[in-house]
């Protein structure tokens, strides 16, 4: 009888041994794959530049020929799915569409309207003159407002955004934006002005921090004037694969009784030829 317990904890100190050493294999493959193969757009050995930082448009235009496929998760069961081309050098354009409560349970609503969005990179970064880039982008995040004709977080809108890269320890960039949403429904119409950094860590991981003002969401129901403070993490997967996840409203800047704590996201881009 005394060897039974004693075959049972030799059975499972050994079951408990293989999973601890097939968990580190795993762990040890995929941190060398991701090494070797990592070529997003996250780490200083990124293949292409960043599009934007959380919610904040960047100078970055991804390479002529190639397409990039955008998905990204927020609270309350929001997608959205985001394809955007490149025909010529420095210029991209591309649509979004998605709705709320896509993860969940219940029925899903999908937002009324398509967005677009393109981008035109007037003057890349060199040491003497920063980034340029003027742009489009209608496509706002998060719970629609029929009522105040708005999403939760609003659209870019027309934007002009600019860049600067430093090398420090791989690459430190900064970032600004001044745009103007055309949701306004809820009479705060007021230019917008958005900060930003990307900080990469080794080859395949990037760091990024945003602030949006948000001088046109401090009169209406949800902005309480703090603006929106966003940090995420990028980690570049393959040579075409980046995923991310967001910390967004830091500041918990929203009246809605719904955020009464951080937000959280999901980002996952994709960018692959096709031409």
């Amino acid at each position: 009888m005394t060897l039974v317990p004693l075959f049972v904890n030799l059975s499972l100190s050994y079951l408990k041994l293989f999973k601890m050493t097939l968990r580190n294999i795993i762990l040890t493959f995929l941190l060398i794959n991701s090494s070797l193969l990592a070529q997003g757009s996250a780490g200083s050995s990124a293949s292409y530049e960043f599009t934007k930082l959380v919610d904040m448009p960047t100078t970055g235009v991804i390479e002529p020929g190639n397409i990039s496929t955008e998905i990204l998760a927020l609270p309350f069961g929001v997608v959205i799915g985001k394809v955007t081309v490149s025909p010529f050098r420095n210029f991209s354009l591309g649509v979004s569409y998605g709705g709320e409560n896509i993860i969940g349970t219940g029925s899903f609503k999908w937002y009324k309207k398509v967005g677009f969005n393109a981008k035109l990179k007037l003057i890349s970064d060199t040491k003497l003159l920063p980034g340029i880039a003027i742009g489009f982008n209608s496509q706002g995040k998060g719970l629609y407002f029929s009522d105040l004709k708005r999403y939760e977080n609003k659209s870019a809108g027309a934007y002009l955004a600019v860049n600067k890269n430093y090398s420090l320890l791989g690459y430190f960039s900064l970032h600004g934006v001044i745009n103007y949403s055309f949701e306004n429904g809820d009479n705060d119409k007021n230019f917008d002005l958005q900060i930003g950094f990307e900080k990469t860590i080794g080859g395949f991981i990037s760091f990024v921090g945003e602030y949006d003002f948000a001088f046109n969401d401090d009169k209406s129901i949800i902005g309480k004037r703090y603006g929106y403070l966003n940090f995420g993490i990028r980690a570049s997967i393959s040579n075409s694969f980046t995923v991310g996840i967001d910390i967004k409203n830091i500041l918990q800047n929203k009246n809605l009784p719904q955020y009464k704590n951080i937000e959280r996201g999901l980002f996952v881009d994709f960018v692959q030829p096709v031409f």
